[in-house]
């Protein structure tokens, strides 16, 4: 619950964050060039950061913690931390040296002073990232400890203050042209480099309390952080193909427009909400969990695995289906809501759900992964996800180069509908790594993970669910007037009736939606779906 209230309030306020950014720079040349340019350096931050101490540091750590060798465990503490700021100050000078590198590899598009202005931020936003990767290690000191909500929120800090910088300087640039539109996108790194510090320095006072004594080293004397050091490559390296993918996606999306690149990280930051708010909080809650019941014995621990992953499996899918649904059936009112504002159009926030819906496809799959992952990471084995993240890669870049840049021309539809297939590849080739995780991972501590049967009972109530919204959407467009321009080209009209906004137009669909994908999956027997009508119940009783 704390992971959770934590991400909420990150991922809420990162929201904010992005109808900031559209209502300044919407799809502009410079938006897409910002974008881009923050994801050369967030390669470094997931390299190093929260996935990958998750998967080489918690298990390690906790495990300490549990067998209550306070001596140990700060060692471990120690080393790593001194280990890790060493090799992200190698990577951010390097970064910043190679840069020219890295913006013809991520973004092979731009050209010219897009290209220019993308180096220019790229070397401004390095340093920032270091500062992420060190807070990464101060939330794997407080997860570990049991601390879940500061670690999680945070990221509100970082968002804070990029929005106080789009505030205090947007509205001096926005309307100004190409150049001002540039000189506020170099203002907003600056901003972004000060967020990440501030999202470092407000957790240090709370883990400096956690840790007896904490000395930064450059030591491998200790054996705990040799089996650190033995995780983090294989886990490292499975986080470098996972950024690959990410990679191949904005570069392909680079080659099909600006639009297309800019939308595609709108979308992401969209479905990447559930993934987060219900795949992370739940692997992120768990892991410490797992990995302090793996030092009990083998049959024990296995037993008590397949509990939590079968618990964990099941609150993931059955949050998630109603997310993935909802991206399906209302991703143009989910867009609007939350995007469409001065530069980014009704026209925008259509198209953003063309790339919604193909996103939907591999939700589940993608959170529930990273359950099955941290399982991995808690035996202590993390060459098996690299193994099936090397295999997920390797066929979401030749689905995403055959559906994105070669089909939509045979299909004769416009290229730009190219980015739509990006987001469908990535969740196909999500299930079938999820797929081999899961069978792996019966092998080594037996039955485990989602039950037969409940998906399909919770896609059917969500699909009700979905219809049922799509007939209030169409009730309202009948009674406040038809919407203008829809099927006249693919990406033009507007979402809801011109006299709804479309805050207003996804709450009223959403009411019903949830009502009716609460009740459904109630009555087909789905054990969480009673929990929460019990939980409400129980409130209402109070409320008396």
């Amino acid at each position: 619950m704390l992971v959770g209230i934590g991400i909420l309030a990150s991922r809420l306020m990162g929201l904010v964050r992005e109808r900031v950014f559209a209502h300044y720079l919407g799809n502009a040349e410079a938006a897409a060039v910002f974008k881009a340019a923050l994801r050369i350096p967030n390669f470094l931050q997931n390299l190093f950061g929260e996935g990958v101490l998750s998967g080489s540091f918690i298990p390690v750590y906790a495990q300490l913690l549990g067998k209550k060798d306070a001596e140990e465990s700060d060692k471990v503490a120690g080393a790593v931390f001194g280990l890790l700021a060493l090799a992200t100050s190698v990577m951010v000078a390097l970064g910043m040296l190679a840069t020219p590198l890295f913006v013809d590899l991520i973004a092979p598009g731009f050209e010219g002073g897009e290209r220019d202005l993308a180096i220019r931020l790229v070397r401004v936003l390095f340093p920032g990232t270091g500062f992420l990767v060190l807070s990464a290690w101060c939330l794997g000191i407080l997860n570990s400890h049991r601390r879940f909500l500061l670690s999680y929120l945070a990221p509100v800090v970082w968002n804070v203050v990029i929005i106080a910088t789009l505030l205090a300087v947007g509205g001096r640039y926005a309307q100004g042209g190409r150049a001002a539109e540039e000189a506020l996108t170099e203002w907003l790194a600056y901003g972004v480099v000060l967020g990440s510090f501030l999202q470092f320095a407000v957790q240090v006072p709370t883990v400096l309390r956690l840790l007896g004594r904490f000395r930064p080293a450059l030591s491998l004397a200790s054996a705990s952080v040799r089996q650190v050091l033995k995780n983090f490559g294989p886990v490292v390296l499975g986080r470098g193909v996972v950024q690959f993918s990410a990679w191949v996606d904005t570069a392909f999306a680079s080659l099909i427009s600006n639009r297309a690149l800019s939308s595609l990280l709108y979308a992401q930051t969209i479905y990447l909400i559930p993934v987060s708010l219900f795949g992370m909080a739940v692997s992120a809650a768990e892991l410490p969990e797992m990995a302090r019941a793996t030092g009990e014995g083998e049959a024990e621990a296995h037993a008590k695995l397949r509990s939590r992953i079968d618990a964990g499996s099941r609150r993931i899918a059955f949050w998630v289906v109603p997310s993935a649904a909802a991206l399906l059936f209302l991703g143009d009112l989910v867009g609007g809501a939350l995007l469409q504002t001065g530069r980014f159009s009704a026209a925008d926030s259509r198209y953003l759900w063309y790339l919604l819906m193909g996103a939907a496809v591999g939700l589940v799959a993608s959170t529930v992964g990273r359950l099955y992952a941290s399982a991995f990471y808690a035996l202590k084995d993390p060459k098996t996800p690299l193994r099936y993240a090397v295999v997920r890669v390797g066929l979401g870049t030749v689905f995403a180069y055959f559906l994105a840049l070669w089909l939509p021309e045979r299909l004769g539809v416009p290229r730009e509908m190219g980015a739509v297939f990006l987001t469908l590849s990535s969740g196909i080739v999500a299930w079938v790594e999820t797929t081999l995780l899961r069978r792996k991972l019966q092998q080594r501590v037996g039955p485990a993970g989602l039950p037969a049967g409940l998906l399909p009972r919770l896609w059917g109530a969500a699909a009700v669910g979905g219809v049922v919204a799509l007939g209030v959407k169409q009730g309202l467009t009948s009674l406040l007037g038809p919407m203008p321009g829809v099927g006249a080209q693919w990406g033009g009209g507007v979402l809801v009736p011109p006299d709804l906004h479309p805050v207003l137009g996804l709450v009223a669909v959403a009411v019903p939606f949830g009502l009716v994908y609460f009740a459904l999956s109630a009555a087909l027997g789905v054990p969480e779906a009673g929990a929460v009508f019990r939980k409400v119940g129980r409130k209402l009783k109070l409320l008396r």
